[in-house]
């Protein structure tokens, strides 16, 4: 019997969530969570069951400026090493988008190891902006480089962490924050304080957050007081923003 091929794995797009707009202005790629070795191949319902939520926000928010959103599929669950195969993933549906709908600013939205993916692939033509929740990141180990972000220049960037978050250590999104803030104004980070990594004991206020970041960033609405504040603030301030209770309720629709 002849030897049959292993297929190749692929990435891929999910459908665009909620009804697509008849002309597309910008688009979000979320970037679900993975797991920092594997090769197994993520199921669809792991693979978007952590950014859905905020997928559908974010669908109804930006559908009358043409945005679109979409899950991106990875081929495999793992960070792998050097192969940062998340990261390339998120790099081909950036691709991807330019080839479906042409020059339009796209977001980065990762959740987890998909926050580290977003982080790595911010460098992409296409991606004029990043939001990193929860990110997972590698620990600082003086024999190894550190976690780049040269290729954060120019892109608005936003990193939303826990306070109390016991899988992903927030200092190091601080400490990425902070060596990025050196080359990049145009990055802010908020502490959800007493929450955990999958940030729902303040869901409401993160995905409020979330929806005027991103808005902002795409169609060039006015970002809320808070969002201001924390670009305009200086190191560590603007990198240790607490976000309040109550966010977003009083923002402008």
């Amino acid at each position: 019997m002849a030897h049959q091929a292993t297929p190749v794995r692929r990435a891929r797009l999910g459908r665009a969530l909620g009804s697509e707009p008849t002309a597309v202005s910008g688009v979000v790629l979320l970037l679900p969570g993975g797991e920092e070795i594997s090769a197994r191949r993520p199921s669809s319902m792991w693979a978007t069951a952590s950014v859905h939520a905020l997928g559908r926000r974010l669908t109804r928010a930006g559908r009358t400026e043409g945005l679109v959103t979409h899950v991106v599929h990875y081929r495999v669950r793992g960070w792998n090493g050097s192969e940062a195969e998340l990261a390339a993933d998120a790099s081909w549906a950036a691709d991807e988008v330019v080839r479906r709908y042409g020059d339009v600013p796209v977001c980065l939205v990762g959740i987890d190891m998909g926050g580290r993916a977003a982080l790595r692939a911010g460098g992409h033509s296409a991606v004029n902006s990043v939001l990193a929740l929860a990110p997972w990141l590698p620990e600082e180990d003086v024999a190894a480089p550190p976690e780049p972000v040269k290729q954060l220049a120019g892109r608005r960037v936003l990193i939303v962490h826990g306070t109390n978050d016991e899988r992903t250590d927030p200092e190091l999104s601080f400490r990425l924050a902070a060596r990025a803030k050196k080359t990049n104004r145009d990055i802010c980070r908020f502490e959800v304080h007493s929450d955990g990594h999958a940030l729902q004991q303040h869901r409401g206020e993160v995905l409020s957050l979330a929806e005027d970041f991103v808005l902002g960033s795409l169609f060039g609405r006015s970002f809320s007081r808070p969002v201001e504040d924390a670009f305009a603030a200086p190191p560590p301030l603007g990198l240790r923003m607490p976000l309040a209770a109550g966010f977003g309720r009083s923002l402008r629709r």
